[in-house]
């Protein structure tokens, strides 16, 4: 590939993992606002694997390049942007986009990655560890003292949520298939074994109380376990329906009962509460504000990440060219961490 080259994944429907395609083509050009990010690491996330299934609730028609974020060096900048910003390295949250070698990205968009942090590491928490910091800090607002039930310890969100809330000094009880006890004994954290265990009478078991926060991605039934086993004041962060991730049918309507039901638990007097965590909520109404977050988050993330708060996880790095090996290796289950894909 010559420099005037560009190589992408595209997603051309509800296909199999190997029925993405791979396509060749020019390196696009920087409008104005805008600067060309050569990739250098973007990852396979969830969504991913709900979008070639068509059940991500918000993805674009078919076809698209998938990619939620992206970390890589500015190569170009269009008109109003600084040319001093060229041999940045910078991360964006992107959605869709970031399967490519070069992607155009709003300047306003990217957030430096500090000296010392390589590609691999900080994709690693991009959008998990936005996702991980604003749900803890933003939403459930966990501090010392505190005890939370993080669901999927292991995975991508969650074990940037396990650091988090350890580095803050919360006490943390982690589900987790038996394969990953082991590590999460290691870290600090008890696990459950969402297989065999019944997870709220353990819960229950260790914390009598209750818990101060529940992290589920899981939905539909756990997501009702989770609200139980609140204690008084506690905070339910719902982010996600994993369970339906196989199934058929609407893809909002999951997303639209976690919604209903998150409103009936906030119109109860209690004194506890509910929320569906989406990143990109705010965005439409106030582009700046979000962006304004964003950028404070992810900056705190980074500097978390460079302290060693937080430990970048990488399950395995492959290259872009090899997308459909990657997706089969995420959505096997048997790896912990993130899967990263380089240009």
């Amino acid at each position: 590939m010559n420099a005037a080259e560009m190589v992408e994944v595209v997603l051309p429907g509800k296909v199999e993992p190997e029925g993405l395609q791979i396509r060749q083509g020019h390196v696009p050009t920087a409008g104005p606002g805008q600067v060309v990010v050569r990739m250098e690491a973007t990852g396979v996330s969830f969504a991913e694997q709900q979008m070639r299934r068509g059940r991500y609730y918000d993805q674009p028609p078919f076809p698209f390049v998938p990619g939620y974020d992206l970390v890589g060096t500015v190569t170009a900048t269009g008109d109003g942007v600084a040319p001093g910003l060229v041999g940045t390295r910078v991360a964006a949250l992107l959605k869709v986009g970031g399967w490519a070698s070069h992607v155009v990205v709003d300047a306003a968009d990217a957030v430096p990655v500090p000296d010392g942090v390589g590609a691999a590491q900080a994709e690693t928490v991009v959008v998990n560890g936005i996702t991980a910091w604003q749900m803890l800090h933003r939403k459930a607002r966990v501090h010392a003292g505190h005890t939370v039930l993080v669901h999927g310890a292991n995975g991508g969100v969650g074990s940037v949520l396990v650091q988090l809330a350890q580095a803050v000094g919360a006490k943390v009880i982690g589900t987790a298939s038996a394969r990953h006890h082991a590590a999460l004994r290691e870290r600090g954290v008890i696990p459950i074994d969402y297989r065999t265990e019944n997870i709220p009478a353990r819960v229950r078991e260790l914390a009598p109380g209750g818990v101060d926060a529940v992290f589920d991605h899981v939905g539909g039934r756990s997501v009702i376990d989770s609200w139980r086993l609140l204690a008084p004041g506690g905070t339910l962060v719902s982010y996600g329906s994993a369970s339906t991730r196989d199934d058929e049918g609407s893809k909002q309507w999951p997303v639209l009962k976690l919604l209903g039901r998150i409103w009936l638990w906030n119109a109860l007097p209690n004194g506890r509460n509910a929320y569906f965590f989406n990143v990109w909520a705010g965005r439409a109404l106030s582009r700046g504000r979000f962006r304004a977050r964003l950028h404070a988050d992810l900056t705190e993330v980074f500097a978390a990440l460079k302290r060693g708060e937080i430990t970048a996880q990488i399950a395995a790095e492959l290259p872009l060219t090899r997308a459909a090996e990657a997706m089969r290796l995420a959505e096997s289950g048997t790896v912990a961490g993130k899967i990263v894909l380089h240009a």
